[in-house]
């Protein structure tokens, strides 16, 4: 049986999440060790980390919620990221209610929007995400901005 936390009601998880986020993204550990231990100082608000958890306790799946997905429209606030399902987890609808799970969660904390950067269109709309915008990253490259309301 598979499990979902948020990292702030579960911080003995920190640093293997910050290693296994780290691990799928190329991104510093140090950067997601940083916004997890905000985190879990504030409880609520942004940022919020989420993990999907097997029976031996073993992360399999995770997303987090950050203000920014390094994109040029800081109005268009907060950003689901780092979605990420093992392979051996996937097409077994762990992302898809991850995704519904942290969309709640997002409403709970008074948003009314979540907003997410992507190039995998056709699964975030299955998931209810709709297209927005093109954005630019940090190096000018477009990309595409979906939305979806909590």
């Amino acid at each position: 049986m598979i499990k979902m936390i948020r990292l702030c009601d579960d911080p003995q998880y920190i640093e293997k999440a910050a290693f296994w986020f780290s691990q799928k993204w190329q991104i510093p550990y140090e950067v997601y060790l940083q916004s997890m231990n905000v985190c879990i100082e504030r409880k609520n608000g942004i940022p919020q980390w989420y993990l999907v958890l097997n029976e031996q306790n073993r992360i399999v799946a995770g997303a987090g919620i950050i203000q920014n997905d390094f994109h040029d429209l800081p109005d268009l606030t907060p950003n689901l990221c780092a979605l990420y399902v093992e392979k051996e987890y996937r097409r077994k609808n762990i992302a898809r209610n991850l995704l519904e799970y942290i969309r709640k969660e997002a409403g709970k904390m008074g948003y009314e929007k979540l907003y997410l950067v992507t190039d995998h269109t056709s699964f975030y709309e299955r998931c209810g995400y709709q297209f927005l915008c093109m954005v630019k990253d940090e190096e000018g490259n477009e990309e595409r901005m979906y939305m979806i309301h909590t």
